[in-house]
C-alpha cells in the first residue's frame, strides 16, 4: 500500500519513460502524504498521469527506485512471489543453475537486491532501503521456489558491506542470516572446482558473470603459454590450465586471492599453473624487459572507474595495460580483455583498445565480443545492468 505520492516536474521522467528504473532527486516537484523513507509511494507525472510505484528514500540521489509500472498493483507476498518465481524460471532456461546469480536487482524488477547461489548456499547483497525491509520475505520465497525444484539451501550469508549503502543512509552489514555454516563453499563451473569464500572473498565471493567468458578462452589454450592478469581466485588461469595449456601464470595484487587461487589449483590437481602476488602495472613492463612472451594474455581488471568523473583516468589505465599486454603477445597470439565498469561504455572501451593497438603498432583481428552471463540480464533502459564488455582478439604485426 502506498503512503504518499511523488509528482515529477514538467519535462522530467524521460529516463523513466524509456524504461529506466530510477527517479532522481532533481526530477521531483513534490512529495505528498508525508511518507517515510523506505515506504512505497505512487509516482505520477506533472499532469497527474500515473507512472507506477516505487521505494522512496530522500537520503539518496536515486530518490525513487521503481518497483512496478502498474499503479494499481498490490505489493504483497503474492506480488513478490511472482517476481521471485519469474527470476528463477528465467535462470532455469538460460544458465547452468548449480551456481548462478538468482536475483539481479533492477534487471529482475527487485531494485537494489542481489542474490547469488553457490551450490547450496545463498549470498545476499541489499543496497537500497526499501528492498532491505522486504529482504526476509523475498529470501523465504526464494527458498520455497528452489525447494519446489528439489534444491535445499543450507545457509544464507549477507554481504551488504558495500559503501553504497551509506549513500542510502544505511549501515554496512556482513554476517549470517540464520544458523552459521562453513563459509568456504565448493562449486563446480565449466568442470573446474573452486572453493568460494563467501565471507571474505570480493563482493559475494566469486565473479559468476564471467562464467561463459572463461569457457570461451579454452580453445585458445592447448599447448599455449598463458598469462592471466588480475586473476582474483584463479578462474581464467584454471580454465586455461584445464584446457591443456603448457604453462599458465596467474597474477593478482591480493595475497588472499593468490592463496585461494593456489588452493583451487590443488583442488583440481593442476601442476601447469603458478600464481604470483604482484602489481600488474609493475609486472608487465618487467616481463617485457626480460623478453618474456606469451601465446595468450588475459586482462580481467577490477573496475577502474565507479563514477563518470574518473572515466578519463580509467581510459588511460585500460590503454596502458592493453598496450603492455600486446607487447608481450607472440605474433598471431591472442588477447582476452575486458572492462566491468558500466561507466566505461562499449564505444569508449573499444576506442581505448584500438588506440592501444595503434600505439604499439599492432593490428587486431576480433575473434568475438561477449558480455556478462545471462544470469546477469541486461535490462534495456537500465544502464547499470549492462557493465561487462569482453573481447577476444588475435594480435598481429603490421606486415
Amino acid at each position: 500500500m502506498t503512503t504518499g505520492t511523488v509528482t515529477l516536474k514538467k519535462g522530467e521522467g524521460r529516463s523513466l519513460s524509456a524504461g529506466g528504473p530510477w527517479i532522481y532527486d532533481n526530477e521531483i516537484a513534490s512529495i505528498a502524504g508525508n511518507p517515510a523513507d523506505g515506504d512505497i509511494v505512487a509516482v505520477e507525472g506533472h499532469n497527474g498521469y500515473p507512472l507506477g510505484q516505487g521505494f522512496l528514500n530522500r537520503k539518496s540521489r536515486l530518490t525513487v527506485r521503481m518497483l512496478t509500472r502498474d499503479p494499481a498493483a498490490v505489493i504483497d507476498r503474492d506480488f513478490l512471489r511472482a517476481r521471485v518465481q519469474a527470476a528463477w524460471d528465467y535462470r532455469k532456461r538460460t544458465v547452468d543453475t548449480s551456481s548462478c546469480r538468482v536475483l539481479f536487482g533492477e534487471a529482475d524488477f527487485l531494485p537494489g537486491l542481489v542474490v547469488d547461489k553457490f551450490s547450496d548456499v545463498l549470498v545476499v547483497q541489499s543496497l537500497a532501503l526499501g528492498i532491505d525491509r522486504l529482504k526476509p520475505v523475498i529470501l523465504e520465497l526464494l527458498r520455497e521456489a528452489l525447494a519446489a525444484d528439489g534444491i535445499s539451501i543450507r545457509g544464507v550469508y549477507e554481504r551488504s558491506d558495500a559503501r553504497v549503502r551509506e549513500q542510502e543512509g544505511m549501515e554496512r552489514f556482513k554476517g549470517f542470516l540464520g544458523q552459521p555454516f562453513d563459509t568456504k563453499v565448493e562449486i563446480v563451473e565449466n568442470g573446474v572446482r573452486y572453493l568460494v569464500d563467501v565471507a571474505e572473498g570480493q563482493k559475494t565471493g566469486f565473479f559468476l558473470d564471467q562464467k561463459y567468458n572463461r569457457r570461451a578462452i579454452r580453445p585458445l589454450c592447448p599447448g599455449a603459454r598463458v598469462l592471466d592478469c588480475f586473476t582474483h581466485t584463479g578462474s581464467f588461469a584454471l580454465n586455461a590450465a584445464m584446457a591443456g595449456a603448457e604453462h599458465v601464470i596467474g597474477v593478482d595484487a591480493s595475497q588472499l586471492g593468490v592463496d585461494q587461487a593456489r588452493e583451487n589449483a590443488a583442488l583440481n590437481g593442476l601442476t601447469n599453473v603458478e600464481f604470483l602476488c604482484a602489481d600488474v602495472f609493475e609486472l608487465l613492463p618487467e616481463l617485457e624487459r626480460r623478453g618474456e612472451t606469451f601465446d595468450v594474455v588475459i586482462l580481467d581488471p577490477p573496475a577502474f572507474t565507479k563514477s563518470r568523473s574518473s572515466v578519463k583516468n580509467a581510459a588511460r589505465g585500460y590503454r596502458e595495460i592493453n598496450q603492455r599486454a600486446m607487447r608481450l603477445i607472440r605474433e598471431g597470439g591472442f588477447l582476452a580483455t575486458c572492462s566491468c565498469s558500466h561507466f566505461m561504455d562499449p564505444e569508449l572501451f573499444a576506442a581505448t583498445i584500438a588506440q592501444a593497438a595503434r600505439d604499439v603498432h599492432k593490428r587486431l583481428r576480433q575473434v568475438e565480443f561477449r558480455t556478462q552471463a545471462p544470469d546477469h540480464p541486461i535490462l534495456w533502459g537500465a544502464e547499470d545492468s549492462y557493465y561487462l564488455k569482453f573481447y577476444i582478439f588475435q594480435v598481429c604485426g603490421l606486415s
